[in-house]
């Protein structure tokens, strides 16, 4: 395990120990800053480094979003942090639901999901999740990116208005988050990896927060948002009948 030189404190060792019985050889590393944790672990990956680990960086100058949007977390203020794991899951296919749904879950409150990678509080953006592959040969690896506002961003020039675990969690703390949400995690992927999201389905349609509303997507698709199938596709009913939508193909809004 490997702490860095961390500017808060970290219950590195609390989660390292909680961990590692089911994930040999994980480590946690802390970085005060960094350009994106998702990156650099990519670039470890590219470099044939697959050891499971949870990269955090206190501050993210350059952290990235669905579809190359940038994400800035500063110090305090939010909780930016990534996972890499060898990862071998019959099927990928909404395995950023699993993830969501894990955390929604540990942090309580009355978050929602927002298809297929936002946490959502009041129809506002809590956070936001980033999953990217590398392989090489027969390994496979997986690098999950989670990104939460611990308080209120100062950037008020969002495309969506943001919520903040402080506005429900009382003393909350980006350490703290951690610390609830890591657990819960790790195995929530173990879980996938063996079984896929079908088993998850009834459970994020329970905290879906576009069930029931019109919907557009970014390819000009409208109708009416009926939860995910067992895949984890959209289900849009459109005035042609219903269809399936892949988040590898289009974004999702409310009208």
């Amino acid at each position: 395990m490997n702490a860095g030189a961390p500017h808060q404190r970290w219950p590195a060792e609390a989660i390292w120990q909680s961990v590692v019985p089911q994930w040999p050889g994980f480590s946690i590393e802390i970085l005060p800053e960094i350009d994106s944790s998702n990156s650099e672990l990519m670039r470890r990956a590219r470099q044939g480094r697959h050891d499971p680990i949870l990269l955090l960086a206190e501050r993210q100058s350059a952290g990235r979003g669905r579809q190359g949007r940038t994400w800035v977390g500063e110090p305090g203020h939010a909780l930016t942090f990534s996972i890499g794991l060898p990862y071998y899951p019959s099927n990928w296919s909404g395995l950023s639901l699993a993830v969501g749904l894990s955390l929604a879950e540990s942090l309580g409150g009355d978050i929602q999901l927002k298809w297929p990678n936002d946490l959502w509080c009041h129809q506002k953006k809590l956070g936001g999740i980033l999953i990217e592959a590398a392989s090489q040969g027969d390994q496979s690896y997986a690098v999950i990116g989670i990104g939460l506002n611990i308080q209120l961003p100062a950037n008020k020039d969002l495309r969506t208005p943001p919520a903040a675990l402080s506005e429900f969690w009382q003393g909350v703390s980006a350490p703290l988050a951690l610390e609830r949400v890591v657990k819960p995690l790790l195995d929530a992927l173990r879980s996938f990896e063996a079984n896929g999201f079908s088993p998850l389905q009834q459970r994020f349609n329970a905290r879906d927060a576009l069930c029931g509303l019109d919907v557009t997507t970014s390819d000009g698709l409208f109708g009416l948002c009926a939860g995910v199938d067992d895949q984890g596709a959209m289900q849009i009913d459109t005035p042609k009948g219903r269809v399936k939508v892949s988040s590898a193909e289009v974004s999702v809004r409310p009208k």
